[in-house]
């Protein structure tokens, strides 16, 4: 059985940014592309990044119309731009939305042959592997969540399907990943929330995973194999301390704007995570939040101007995390247990065969705790809907099967059923 191990660079560090401008100098990079979204383009980490693109003298274009969670069409706007730019280098600056968008800039600059349906994850794409050399692309987050920075994953919403899907290859992944924790005092405190439950999950999922030695099959070639390997031992390291510091921080982040322990860490606890799930991968959680995000009605989630019904995708991958845990518990109870206690449960009388529970409860509480949102219910879906959100994660294969249980259709179903109230 085999495992590899694959992240970006990563510099981290309080003001870190001002060094970018001598990055791309060091590239000697002579055209470059700046993405970020309209939010993000009046705020300071923009202002940052391009204060040091001035100061050396770097030849840039900006393109700041990326969709916070972005659409087939965003991707393919941001890729025409970047075609017609001929960039021999790109920056990324904003959350997952941003990154996601610039990666895919990237990748299908540097093969303007390619039809859009080429890289994209089966069984809605050919997700063929890459081989063409892509440009140096650094990626500088201004969320404290999707870990984007440091993994080969970008995703989107298949506007005809209603579903998200996504681009997964090792060669997207960013050249760099310039961490500074100043860039997380700019965010709203809904961002903080939704943005940490999506590291939360990272590293809940990636350890509960399909362990790496059970996974079938493994391809000859190293170039078809996953990034998403199952959990394993050294993505293990990184879930386990990533969840240690959402237990600790996470709740300080999102209620005290000003407390900068607890933003710089969870903007390190999210890397951490990415480290660990671009290698292992997620499961249900996420597999189930694609659906969730995609059907979205009228929901708009506080604190994200945006113009169009919205639902971030930490709160759809955190509203099932109870029913999901209390299902794939069965197997390795031990490890659902171990995550139980980080996130504070007293596990001292639990017996094993109610590991789930105990998760599930702990996870109840934790959201309570936070304000979130009483389940699908609370943001527009109903039992009706769920025929609908079974059939959009039917094609998320790349994660469902990381999950440690199998699940039916029945089975995804009754966990949809579960998680329309949480409290």
């Amino acid at each position: 059985f085999l495992l590899q191990m694959s992240i970006s660079n990563i510099r981290y560090g309080e003001g870190v940014t001002k060094e970018i401008g001598m990055d791309l100098q060091n590239l000697g990079a002579r055209r470059v592309c700046l993405m970020t979204d309209q939010n993000l383009c009046q705020l300071p980490p923009v202002k940052a990044v391009l204060d040091s693109l001035a100061k050396h003298g770097i030849n840039f274009q900006m393109y700041n119309n990326v969709r916070v969670e972005p659409t087939d069409q965003s991707f393919l706007d941001a890729i025409e731009f970047a075609k017609k730019g001929e960039f021999d280098a790109y920056v990324a600056v904003g959350g997952g939305s941003v990154m996601d968008t610039c990666k895919a800039a990237n990748l299908y600059a540097a093969s303007p042959a390619s039809d859009f349906l080429q890289y994209v994850n089966t069984p809605i794409g050919r997700g063929q592997p890459v081989t063409v050399p892509l440009k140096p692309l650094i990626a500088v987050p201004t969320t404290a969540g999707t870990g984007s920075e440091t993994t080969g994953v970008a995703i989107f919403d298949f506007k005809e399907l209603k579903v998200k899907t996504g681009i997964a290859s090792r060669a997207i992944k960013p050249t760099l990943g310039i961490i500074d924790p100043l860039h997380t005092l700019s965010m709203p405190e809904r961002v903080v929330a939704n943005s940490g439950f999506d590291v939360l999950c990272h590293a809940l999922e990636s350890y509960t995973a399909l362990p790496y030695d059970q996974r079938s099959p493994c391809p000859a070639s190293p170039l078809a194999r996953p990034a998403y390997q199952g959990s394993n031992p050294i993505s293990d390291v990184w879930a386990l301390h990533a969840l240690r510091i959402v237990a600790k921080y996470l709740k300080r982040a999102i209620r005290d704007p000003e407390d900068r322990k607890a933003r710089a860490s969870m903007h390190l606890a999210s890397t951490f995570a990415g480290i660990g799930f671009g290698n292992a991968g997620v499961h249900l959680c996420h597999g189930m939040s694609y659906p969730i995000s995609g059907l979205v009605k009228t929901y708009k989630a506080k604190d994200y101007n945006v113009d169009h019904s919205l639902v971030p995708h930490g709160l759809s991958v955190v509203l099932t995390s109870p029913a999901v845990f209390a299902f794939t518990a069965q197997i390795r109870p031990e490890r659902h247990l171990e995550a139980a206690e980080i996130l504070g449960a007293d596990i001292r009388t639990a017996r094993i065969k109610e590991a789930g529970l105990v998760l599930a409860d702990t996870l109840r509480k934790f959201l309570f705790d936070l304000n979130v949102d009483d389940g699908l219910a609370a943001i527009g879906y109903s039992p009706a809907d769920i025929p609908a959100l079974v059939r959009g994660t039917l094609p998320q294969e790349r994660v469902t099967k990381l999950s440690p249980r199998p699940q039916t259709e029945e089975d995804l179903a009754a966990l949809f059923e579960a998680s329309m109230r949480l409290y």
